[in-house]
């Protein structure tokens, strides 16, 4: 749970030309889980004691943080993320903040999970960065508001202990607590500006909510599905294919560089649980010249199970949505989808509903982690 140490002390000034030029990252392994804090799964940031000079909304926006040096507005220079005033001591003899003085902002996961890693991400802020963040989590079911949260009766438990990060740059901690949460207090001590929020995790769904549902999308993101892994991420991850609702630009969706070989590209995905698939759907919106020429999907029951064609390979069209309907149902815990021979799909779906088993799995680990 600690900062990669590079990233601690002084940003350089400004100097003009590309913004990113001396922006300061690593590649932290606890990416490749999905993000949380994703604005499509309904992440949100609800309040924050301070939010003077930047909006505390922006902490989410999913595109990297932009910087114009040029603008300015009536409250001082206008920064992409969120900025609180500086912080002042209550004396003349003691102009400075005290060491417990902090801001802070409440942030609602778009869905409960098991986190596995945070990056607070600095960039653009040079001279204006805290001086160190720390990160807490609860889990409090339904809506809550701020002012709940805020209770006494909540209990908080720290994730990211009060710890030193640099300026433009990407702060990454690794968390390791194998409970459940629903929101964030993210702090800053004792004042200063953060661009970006990032929260990498699994995602728990709530068994009662899907044995209301009956039937569901197996393999979706909100309700635990979960990309594993796959060939080619070049241009945008392959969670982006169990994303809620429908693609609605190209980078919305999955799609890899130009193969030149006779290979093909993959995705494999974890399901929910063990599930029984009735029906399924591939779509291609907004890949135009650039989608999967064709597609094939199977199946296997446990890790070592064998893989089942349940879809055989079959002819896409560009910006299209595919639905198949099973001739017979299939069961499984584990996906995969084939693309020919390269290009990308937007979304996966995988209608059915869990089967006993899987009821039952799901329902001892929701218990374990505290949902």
């Amino acid at each position: 749970m600690t900062a990669i140490p590079s990233f601690t002390g002084d940003a350089n000034p400004y100097g003009g030309g590309d913004p990113y030029a001396d922006y300061r990252t690593a590649d932290f392994p606890f990416t490749r889980y999905a993000d949380l804090a994703d604005r499509r799964l309904g992440a949100g940031v609800i309040a924050a004691n301070d939010e003077f000079f930047a909006q505390r909304e922006n902490l989410l926006v999913p595109e990297p943080a932009a910087f114009d040096p040029e603008h300015f507005g009536h409250k001082g220079k206008i920064m992409d993320g969120w900025e609180t005033r500086r912080r002042r001591g209550a004396y003349a003899d003691h102009p400075w903040p005290t060491a417990e003085d902090h801001d802070w902002a409440l942030v609602r996961l778009g869905a409960p999970g098991v986190i596995r890693g945070i990056v607070v991400d600095t960039a653009h802020f040079r001279g204006n960065y805290p001086q160190a963040v720390s990160v807490e989590g609860t889990c409090v079911p339904g809506s809550p508001s701020p002012e709940e949260l805020l209770g006494d009766d909540v209990k908080w438990t720290t994730l990211v202990p009060r710890t030193p990060v640099g300026g433009h740059a990407a702060n990454g901690f690794a968390v390791d607590v194998e409970q459940c949460f629903t929101h964030l207090r993210v702090n800053q001590h004792p004042d200063g500006g953060i661009a970006r929020l990032r929260v990498h995790g699994e995602v728990v769904p709530d068994p009662a909510w899907l044995e209301a549902l009956g039937t569901f999308d197996v393999v979706a993101l909100e309700n635990g599905g979960r990309a594993e892994d796959a060939s080619n991420l070049f241009y945008s991850p392959a969670s982006n294919t169990i994303q809620p609702g429908r693609s609605r630009k190209m980078d919305d969706g999955w799609e890899t560089r130009r193969r030149r070989d006779q290979g093909h590209d993959w995705i494999r995905y974890r399901l929910a649980a063990q599930a029984q698939i009735r029906a399924l759907e591939i779509d291609t919106a907004y890949l135009k010249g650039n989608s999967a020429g064709w597609a094939s999907v199977s199946v296997k029951d446990g890790e070592d199970g064998d893989w089942q064609e349940i879809l055989p390979r079959t002819r896409l069209q560009p910006d299209t949505n595919h639905r198949f309907v099973l001739p017979a149902p299939a069961v499984g815990t584990h996906a995969r989808v084939d693309i020919f021979p390269d290009g990308g799909i937007s979304r996966l779906r995988l209608f059915g509903s869990l089967t006993q088993e899987g009821t039952s799995r799901l329902l001892a680990r929701h218990q374990e982690l505290g949902g």
